[in-house]
């Protein structure tokens, strides 16, 4: 695997993703030393309890904002997953200039800090909210698609490359809908903000594995997104609070009736694979690696991935499976 005998550094690594990663690799994989960034002295504090005596692992307090701070953070480093954003919709569209610095400014400080450094290889997150966004954080998760993207076209003679990985909604994480239906269900009334609003959804576990690969496939440059499935809110409702009353409570700022991974716009440059699909760099001028290519297909001409056309509807009994696996405990859904 890629990390073996890697040094590997996560930026955002107290968050949900990054401790999910962090103990995945250090499991299943075997870096050489793995290295949680991020700017919570007190997750961090928990962290290294958690992790007593595990002598791959690393704390550097620090924020993505402190371009000084990364290149210090990444001297020696092999590998970069960029997990630190700021992602709470409602609240991006109150502070936008915070949410700016943060996962626009902060993924230009990565990227020339990387290649500065010698990173070899850094895969950042994304969100299907950067598809077509309509609110500040997705159009902020774009605009750093972008710049990772093009930061391939700024490396010159060195050897480091950028890709990214796009999914959507992550179940049971945190500012997830499915913790508050499991919590009103209790009362009686489940709040909905329109009926007939969709979602992608994958679990922390699937999201993970999707990074990891990236690092195996990447050339540079691509967007991966996999295929998942969607669910409508009403049916999600149903199946976690059955005989619930529904109270329509309107859409908050910033949030779509529908999600998209993969807009009409992008089609010409999407290859699909088995289980994903590759958004290929609209230009490319550096050189091309081994990676997926000579793989896949390409997809019709108004090809579109959007949560309400999406053919894989998710079933209750795999959201009782998704449930479990993220919950680590057996889940009350509803049966049809």
């Amino acid at each position: 695997m890629a990390f073996t005998n890697k040094v590997v550094l996560v930026t955002g690594g107290t968050g949900s993703f990054g401790q999910k990663f962090v103990r995945t690799a250090l499991e299943r994989y075997n870096p050489k030393k793995l290295i949680v960034y991020s700017r919570d002295e007190n997750k961090q504090s928990v962290m290294m309890e958690d992790y007593s005596g595990e002598p791959r692992l690393r704390f550097f307090l620090g924020d993505v904002r402190d371009r000084h701070r990364l290149q210090r953070a990444l001297d020696g480093v092999d590998y970069v997953v960029h997990a630190a954003a700021l992602k709470q919709v409602p609240m991006g569209e109150y502070n936008p200039i915070e949410v700016i610095r943060t996962n626009i400014m902060g993924a230009a400080h990565l990227i020339d800090a990387a290649i500065d450094k010698g990173v070899q290889k850094v895969v950042a997150l994304s969100t299907d909210k950067a598809a077509n966004p309509i609110n500040l954080y997705g159009a902020t998760k774009l605009c750093a698609d972008k710049l990772f993207v093009a930061g391939n076209s700024y490396v010159g003679s060195r050897r480091t490359r950028f890709s990214v990985v796009r999914y959507g909604n992550v179940v049971g994480s945190r500012g997830s809908v499915i913790p508050l239906f499991q919590k009103m269900r209790e009362t009686g009334v489940i709040p909905i903000t329109d009926k007939r609003m969709t979602r992608f959804w994958i679990t922390l576990d699937q999201g993970v594995e999707l990074c990891m690969r990236a690092f195996e496939l990447m050339n540079g440059g691509e967007i991966f997104v996999p295929k998942i499935p969607s669910m409508s809110l009403v049916d999600l409702a149903e199946a976690i609070a059955p005989g619930c009353r529904h109270e329509v409570v309107g859409i908050r700022p910033g949030e779509k009736l529908h999600e998209v991974l993969i807009p009409s716009d992008e089609a010409q440059n999407v290859v699909e694979l088995d289980d994903l699909y590759v958004i290929r760099p609209a230009f490319q001028v550096w050189e091309d690696g081994n990676g997926w290519h000579g793989q896949g297909r390409s997809v019709p001409a108004d090809f579109c991935f959007a949560s309400n056309t999406n053919p894989w509807k998710l079933s209750r009994e795999e959201l009782t499976k998704m449930l479990e696996e993220s919950c680590g405990q057996p889940q009350v859904v509803a049966r049809t």
